[in-house]
């Protein structure tokens, strides 16, 4: 059992999400930093699918009731085990009564904690993960609160790592400041002026502070649509179209004043123009940015796109591999 003495600005019970539900307009949710999540739960000794906790900005300070390997990964911070500093990325031994506090982030948007067996809160249509719009899954449906206990499951791996443990650091992404998102162009291109496509590639865009898990807000250039008479079932705005899937990723340009990169607590669909998606591989990285941020788009194919998803899942194999093999020794 974890009893949290303080919650952290923001921390969720999450895992890989709640695929499968868009048909009742239910978005995945889950770690927005899958591989980080992954990572932990790896360094923990537990299955992938497990529940860790996402940590948003600045960490909690939790007790704990019995014996436990831990990991955080993602964004890094001052990790603190009884008062005395211990690294991320790693592998560490918490005894019983021990107190570990994750402080501020001091690269990215979010950590992740992952505990040996995983976090057991109740699952909702087979998720652990938390949609607090909806107030479901997680903890009660919300971010922990002073005096939340959090039960330890059993959600176990087929190998342990050794105390100690940890990924390389090659294999860690690189998290915040300047970075590129690659982006296949959507359904709904034809939208947009082709100069409004040039100077969005062209463009760097800054992350908003009014960001959260629904989509990043990126400030850049105002963008312009194609005239056209509205059709049956679309609003009068230049931006609106007949309603559309939203798929995770999916950058809309409402009015065409900003761009809104969706994450995985975003609306299933709506009426507004997408102009495209970014690649699931740039997903965790998209997740990570904060204000105030940059960010370049970069077109690519769908075959493009897939090898960075082959390129992405190499990664984790190699953590996999790597991990594996240190717990043999």
């Amino acid at each position: 059992m974890i009893t949290v003495l303080t919650p952290g600005a923001r921390t969720l019970v999450q895992d890989l999400g709640r695929d499968g539900q868009y048909a009742i307009g239910l978005p995945p949710s889950g770690a927005l930093d899958q591989y980080s999540h992954r990572c932990a739960n790896l360094l923990a000794g537990n299955q992938e699918t497990a529940a860790t906790l996402e940590i948003t900005m600045l960490g909690p300070e939790l007790r704990f009731t019995e014996p436990a390997l831990v990991a955080v990964t993602g964004g890094e911070a001052d990790v603190h085990l009884d008062g005395l500093p211990a690294p991320c990325w790693r592998t560490l031994f918490v005894e019983a009564g021990q107190v570990l506090r994750i402080g501020a982030l001091r690269t990215g948007c979010h950590a992740y904690l992952a505990v040996r067996g995983g976090i057991a809160t109740e699952p909702f249509l087979g998720s652990r993960s938390t949609y607090q719009s909806s107030a479901i899954g997680g903890h009660e449906g919300r971010p922990l609160a002073a005096g939340d206990t959090l039960p330890i499951g059993d959600a176990i791996g087929d190998f342990l790592p050794g105390e100690g443990s940890s990924v390389d650091p090659l294999l860690r992404p690189a998290l915040g400041g300047q970075q590129r998102l690659r982006l296949v162009e959507g359904l709904c291109r034809h939208r947009f002026t082709d100069k409004s496509v040039r100077e969005f590639f062209a463009s760097t865009f800054t992350v908003s502070a009014e960001s959260d898990r629904t989509g990043r807000r990126l400030l850049g250039p105002a963008l312009r649509f194609v005239d056209r008479e509205a059709p049956f079932g679309a609003g009068d705005n230049p931006s609106n179209v007949v309603d559309l899937g939203y798929p995770v990723g999916s950058v809309q340009v409402p009015n065409g004043e900003e761009a809104i990169c969706l994450l995985r607590d975003a609306v299933t669909g709506g009426g507004y123009a997408t102009i495209g998606t970014v690649v699931s591989a740039d997903l965790d990285v998209l997740a990570q940015l904060k204000a105030p941020d940059t960010v370049r788009f970069v077109p690519v194919s769908i075959d493009q796109a897939v090898a960075a998803r082959r390129e992405r899942r190499d990664r984790l194999n190699h953590v996999r591999r790597g991990l594996r093999l240190l717990s043999l020794y």
